[in-house]
């Protein structure tokens, strides 16, 4: 029976490793272990020792959704880097969980398939698009995803799973921590290259124009409330450029909140906290976060 110490020694897995540099915001700790994974027999074979050795685990792709506390994460971190590409059967794309978003956008241009330039405005991967349903300019994934195989790391079994399945809804999947998603099926509709990189430039210049670029950032922090924006709630509390320690809400965009160079991640913690609470207070609306906190944060 393998172990982690196994693991170590084939330097499939490695300790102490440094998570900053793979989130958005380039804050947090390291994590206890982390595998970088393309293949997948690899994560087959730490299913395996999971459930005879069981640590904590965290699924991470472009970290751009995410805010690790300075302690970092005390399990085992599971980083894709399977980013594998190619045009399927009757119009498909088929991607590797740890492709990144834009990639799939454009090299679908590239093949004459359109339906996701959408994605090339989303600064994730295509696992955590299907994790979270990551939507933008009037699309998300679930309208476009044929199924997804899931690598479930507490039961080491694989499965493939259509959008019901995974009861894909706003921002929402019913996947839980342990689930990998190593490769994802999306439909696709015939499209000229020319207008494929038409409709991606226009969604460049919406994000050029709305949202706060060239800055740490991790992307929207709350969720819309259903028939709102909670960048528009936000701003009409006056909250842009409302300052927590080193991270202040845009002035660009509310739902944005950026990170100066003496940030911490407590500071993030603490403004969406305090921003929650301000609109709480003054609305009676409870904004859900979607971005996620990983580690200890202090109250």
């Amino acid at each position: 029976m393998s172990s982690l110490g196994d693991l170590l020694a084939e330097g499939l897995l490695r300790e102490n490793v440094g998570l900053s540099s793979l989130t958005t915001y380039k804050l947090g700790g390291p994590a206890r272990y982390m595998m970088e994974v393309d293949d997948e027999q690899h994560l087959l074979r730490l299913a395996r020792i999971l459930r005879e050795d069981p640590h904590p685990v965290m699924v991470l792709g472009r970290g751009s959704n995410v805010v690790i506390s300075a302690a970092g994460f005390p399990g085992v971190v599971v980083h894709l880097a399977l980013a594998g590409f190619r045009v399927g059967d009757h119009g498909t794309v088929e991607a590797g969980g740890g492709l990144p978003l834009p990639v799939l956008a454009r090299r679908s241009a590239d093949m004459n398939r359109g339906g996701l330039e959408f994605m090339a405005g989303i600064p994730g991967s295509v696992g955590g698009a299907v994790r979270m349903n990551a939507g933008g300019h009037g699309s998300d994934t679930a309208g476009w995803l044929v199924h997804a195989r899931v690598v479930d790391l507490g039961t080491g079994t694989v499965s493939e799973r259509t959008a019901d399945d995974l009861q894909l809804a706003y921002r929402h999947s019913n996947l839980s921590d342990t689930d990998v998603v190593v490769a994802a099926t999306f439909r696709t509709v015939p499209r000229s290259r020319a207008e494929s990189e038409k409709l991606i430039r226009e969604v460049a210049r919406w994000r050029r124009r709305h949202q706060p670029g060239g800055t740490l950032n991790a992307g929207s922090i709350f969720k819309n409330p259903p028939g709102d924006t909670a960048g528009r709630i936000i701003d009409e509390q006056g909250l842009k450029g409302f300052r927590v320690g080193d991270v202040w809400v845009s002035e660009r965009h509310a739902n944005f909140f950026v990170a100066g160079p003496a940030a911490t991640p407590q500071d993030i913690h603490n403004l969406v906290v305090a921003v929650r609470r301000r609109v709480h207070e003054a609305t009676g609306v409870e904004l859900e976060p979607e971005i996620r906190f990983v580690g200890p944060f202090a109250p």
